[in-house]
């Protein structure tokens, strides 16, 4: 896998990521440790995709 197809791939599990806090966000009781998970692997996704992207 090439560093463009990981990018491409990191960028695609933030956006479901983005999905899943949207959806647990407007829940009439939001789950917060769910929110705060959800938070965290955006996060770390995220900083993955900017170590690679300045390599």
């Amino acid at each position: 896998m090439s560093v463009h197809d990981r990018i491409e791939a990191l960028r695609e599990k933030h956006a479901s990521l983005e999905r899943a806090l949207d959806e647990e966000i407007h829940r009439p009781l939001p789950n917060q440790e769910a929110v705060h998970d959800l938070k965290r692997q955006k996060l770390r996704i995220k900083d993955e995709i900017y170590q690679l992207e300045k390599q």
